[in-house]
């Protein structure tokens, strides 16, 4: 099979690695048989209408569907129409509506762009003032979405779609914060591990939303094919959705997929043909993937800086470098290109062990101003 990748950042990276371990791994402007498209703006763009119109087979929803990822409050109405549980929210254009919606809220306060932000349009709070600042800088751009801030771990729940029915991939999850602890603004993910302990009796209830959420899909007439990633938040009542995005999680693709030991690519041609989906064959072992972030990020990252010490890190046993945000100049040495620059993930028996390789391979990576969390998978 020949499969062209659409997307250059360490998911697709991933996406790549996984695919060529059973098929043939072309440039997207080539012809295959099979396209994925890794990011989100492209789907939301219908770059999979567009190349399905000329009929080819692609893993991916058309823009329909992908509203779900590019205007949350879409997604919230789809939410309540399937009957998902999740926060008290709602949708505002206007600046004084915002507020005083916000203000009626109990405490705890989350502003959320309804338009794609990159992972890093959202703000967290217990602050109405920092709230209600945040609620009238958004507005300025486009809808805002308010929300109720629910307390729990998160949770990240990857399904594969034909457009009727889904396969769960490994549950993980991801450290969006930049600094340790959960400390300081959200990014697009800081790192993530699979699998996570304590989850497994959720399970059915998860697959119960994301079989809700593609029924009301097809009740709309969305034919969805491709990934259906749920956000999710463990709350003392139960899971209840924080978000869909409609590709493979970045950073959590970078750990999900390594521990796939069936044939991805036939995975992903069955969903987007709308064919029976194949049973999904996954490792005991674990898996843990480090972010290192460049200078600056993810307010304004610095580029250009050479990267040292790639080909000794990816020498340790059982680690795979995913390049991210990099460049290659003249003389083929790597530059940081990006805010997220490197994925540095790791496989072994347990998740310590996992979690002890990928720290030992960062150890070997430098370039000035490098920085990554210490407390990836402890928590």
């Amino acid at each position: 099979m020949r499969v062209a990748v659409l997307g250059n950042g360490g998911r697709e990276h991933a996406l790549r690695w996984a695919l060529a371990r059973t098929a043939t791994v072309v440039a997207a402007d080539a012809d295959a048989d099979l396209y994925v498209i890794g990011p989100e703006q492209p789907l939301v763009d219908g770059a999979a209408d567009r190349l399905r119109a000329q009929g080819k087979v692609v893993f991916g929803p058309g823009a329909e569907g992908a509203r779900l990822e590019g205007s949350k409050g879409w997604m919230k109405e789809v939410l309540a129409a399937a009957g998902v549980p999740t926060a008290a929210h709602g949708t505002f254009t206007m600046p004084d509506d915002a507020v005083a919606f916000l203000r009626s809220l109990p405490g705890g306060y989350v502003v959320k762009t309804d338009y794609l932000a990159a992972g890093k349009g959202v703000l967290v709070t217990d602050d109405r003032a920092e709230a209600e600042a945040d609620v009238r800088a958004k507005v300025a751009h486009g809808a805002v979405v308010i929300e109720e801030r629910m307390t729990g771990p998160e949770l990240s729940v990857l399904a594969v779609c034909n457009g009727k029915d889904f396969v769960l991939l490994p549950p993980a999850r991801d450290h969006k914060r930049v600094g340790d602890g959960d400390t300081g603004p959200n990014t697009g993910g800081m790192g993530a591990f699979s699998p996570v302990p304590g989850i497994d009796a959720l399970l059915d209830a998860v697959g119960e939303m994301i079989g809700a959420t593609l029924a009301e899909l097809q009740r709309r007439g969305i034919d969805y094919r491709g990934v259906l990633y749920a956000g999710l938040m463990l709350t003392p009542d139960g899971p209840r959705m924080l978000e869909y995005n409609v590709r493979l999680g970045d950073p959590e693709a970078q750990v999900v997929l390594p521990r796939i030991t069936s044939d991805v690519a036939e995975l992903f041609r069955a969903a987007a043909a709308g064919d029976p989906l194949p049973v999904l064959e996954v490792t005991g072992d674990a898996a843990v993937t480090v972010v290192l972030a460049a200078e600056g990020y993810p307010v304004d990252p610095r580029k250009g800086d050479v990267i040292e010490g790639v080909e000794e890190a990816a020498d340790v046993d059982g680690v795979l470098v995913f390049e991210a945000g990099v460049a290659h100049d003249d003389t083929g040495r790597l530059r940081t290109n990006g805010g997220r620059v490197l994925n540095v993930t790791a496989v072994a028996e347990t998740l310590a062990e996992a979690r002890d390789r990928a720290y030992e391979a960062v150890q070997h990576i430098s370039w000035p101003g490098m920085h990554y969390r210490k407390d990836i998978a402890t928590q």
